[in-house]
Order: C-alpha cells, then structure tokens, then sequence
C-alpha cells in the first residue's frame, strides 16, 4: 500500500515537472547581421559590391527595383505555447551603393528604431449585384450547354 502511494506521487511529480517544461518558451533566432567589427572594415567611396559581399556575406534582402540597397536582417522572438511571438531584438543594416557600385552609406536600425504601424481595413465597394448565398448556388442552373460536353 505504501509503494502504491509512492508511485502514484513520484508519478504525479514527474507529470507535474514534464508539464511545467512544456510552457518554457522557444527562442528563435532568424537571419544575419554582421557584426560591428565587420562593418567597420568597409568604408563608404572606397567599397564595390563584391567588396561587401565578400566582407559582410549574402544580404538578406536587396532593394527591389534597383539593386542600390542591400539589407541584412535579424530577427529574435520568444514563443511561449499558444501565444503571440514577442520579439526581443531585432536588427537591420542597409549598405547603400551609388550609380557606380560604391558605397555610399551605411546604416544600422535596432527594434527601438522601429515604428509600428496599423494597416487600414477598410474595403472599397465593387461595382455590381451582390449575390446571396443561394442565388450563386442555383444562379447557374440551365446556364450549360449540353453539346459542348459530348465525349468523342
């Protein structure tokens, strides 16, 4: 009776630490940026594109459009079981280049730079009918053309 106890509470504890670890949140950690150390090897007026990218690596991002901006970014976030991902660091360099290739500017953002910004939701109105549920079910009813799905 007494090992039976015992069981039944080392059970319970083992449960109890094995839940317990299950809510310890995830740390992700995703892209690249180089260290400081890295950037300051390269100057602006005197570095080409194959310079950075032998220096710095493959940026995460180039400007679209034009190739005048590369952006190296990281990104760091805490995961807790079913909740929202919070970002704990997060950083951004963007090399510039000028018409030749070269360097232009260098600059480093960190999350308290960022802005966080609310994206509108409002929808534009689309000209026309709309159609309820059972009007776009049985709308099409007699609409087909039997000839043109024979077989040969």
């Amino acid at each position: 009776m007494i090992a039976d106890h015992r069981r039944l509470v080392f059970g319970l504890t083992v449960a109890l630490i094995g839940s317990l670890g299950a809510c310890a949140p995830t740390i992700d950690t995703r892209g690249y940026v180089p260290s400081a150390e890295a950037f300051d090897k390269i100057h602006t007026g005197q570095h080409a594109r194959a310079d950075v990218q032998e220096i710095l690596g493959t940026p995460s991002s180039i400007a679209p459009l034009t190739d005048d901006a590369w952006f190296y970014i990281s990104r760091k976030t805490s995961t807790t079981a079913f909740f929202e991902p919070r970002v704990l660091e997060q950083n951004v360099a963007v090399v510039e280049f000028d018409d030749k290739g070269i360097v232009r500017d260098i600059r480093r953002y960190t999350l308290e730079d960022g802005v966080v910004i609310n994206p509108v939701t409002r929808k534009t109105p689309a000209v026309g009918k709309e159609l309820s549920f059972l009007e776009q079910i049985f709308g099409n009813i007699g609409r087909f053309n039997t000839n043109t799905n024979k077989g040969p």
